[in-house]
């Protein structure tokens, strides 16, 4: 692709982009010449443009002589033209010290990281959590609520703690209910939630779990309480920056983009797809494939930790993205939330 421009044209095309991101308006040639010392003329500079623009680089709106980016044109300019620099030392400090707060549980520290993510950027920060069952069981209490219903509080290994109401078939006591979460605590910490499962199903079968009423009413417990825990939670934070944008004053739009938002499911959908890749991804407007979203950008990263969950995060805001300050900010943020699931921020 970088080869159908040569470098004039690649030096008006970076140019239209930079102010239009910083305007959010059309683009004209008097504009450029004015801004920018390319030492061109204004007619030369419309030449160029009416050239990009036929290559499907640039659009012509209708209300104005100037011109915009087009998702082609974004996409040649991150690709080809666009000029990161990194975080400086302090730079990565600052965003280190908003989570200074200590005993933050790692759901409280997934959403905080979307708050962060959305400050920095001035954009909507989004942020999905590790899948529960690939997360390693560490503690399972069950707390007697009212007859037949159950409180289980399950906490993994990296801190994320989950809650769920189940319907039990019977009545049973607190005491009860203290000595099976001591027994599969005893018996299942250490383990994923998906190696639970196996050995749950192989041991309910066995003669013991028959014969052992208490063993055997713990093991249905617990079955219970993992039954649909294969969901993905998404924390979204500063949505209402989205609507600062004056791509967004559209009703309509803005009706999709909060559709989008509130059901969250296309977004779980679209993060579950780009945990597995490396480094920081670049999606550009309709490269999502989800109408909802039309006419924004995400940026995404994945996070890890030592044992084995994985997770994404990201920022989403309109394809006029400041791309060169938000990338960096995802790129930093996701290697962070790794190192601190990992251990206390120190």
């Amino acid at each position: 692709m970088s080869t159908a421009l040569n470098e004039r044209s690649r030096k008006i095309l970076e140019a239209i982009i930079e102010d239009h991101i910083a305007s959010a308006e059309p683009v004209g040639s008097r504009a450029i010449t004015r801004r920018h010392g390319l030492g061109l003329s204004p007619a030369t500079v419309r030449n160029v443009m009416s050239d990009l623009e036929e290559m499907g680089y640039l659009a012509a709106p209708h209300t104005s002589a100037g011109r915009i980016p087009t998702e082609k044109g974004y996409r040649f300019y991150i690709d080809s033209l666009l000029r990161i620099r990194a975080l400086s030392p302090q730079q990565k400090e600052r965003i280190r010290r908003y989570y200074r707060r200590r005993g933050l549980r790692a759901d409280e520290l997934l959403r905080e990281a979307g708050r962060v993510l959305s400050n920095l950027s001035h954009y909507t920060g989004i942020v999905m959590a590790p899948q529960f069952t690939t997360s390693v069981f560490r503690h399972i209490e069950f707390v007697r609520l009212s007859q037949g219903r159950i409180l289980v509080i399950f906490v993994a290994e990296n801190g994320l703690v989950q809650n769920k109401i189940i319907e039990s078939g019977e009545d049973l006591n607190q005491h009860d209910l203290e000595q099976m979460h001591n027994y599969l605590n005893r018996t299942y910490a250490g383990l994923s939630l998906a190696e639970v499962k196996k050995r749950l199903l192989r041991e309910m079968s066995q003669d013991k779990a028959q014969y052992d009423r208490l063993l055997g009413r713990s093991m249905r417990l617990f079955q219970a309480a993992l039954k649909g825990e294969e969901s993905r939670e998404l924390f979204i934070e500063g949505f209402s920056r989205m609507l600062e944008q004056p791509e967004f004053s559209d009703l309509e739009r803005m009706k999709r983009l909060f559709k989008a938002f509130e059901q969250k499911s296309l977004l779980v959908e679209f993060l579950d797809k780009c945990q597995n890749s490396q480094g920081v991804q670049i999606f550009i407007g309709s490269e999502t494939d989800y109408r909802d979203i039309e006419g924004c950008s995400l940026i995404t990263a994945s996070y890890s930790s030592a044992g084995g969950t994985i997770g994404t995060l990201g920022v989403i805001g309109p394809t006029r993205m400041a791309y060169s300050q938000v990338i960096p900010i995802v790129d930093y943020t996701a290697q962070l939330m790794s190192q601190l699931l990992e251990s206390d921020l120190e």
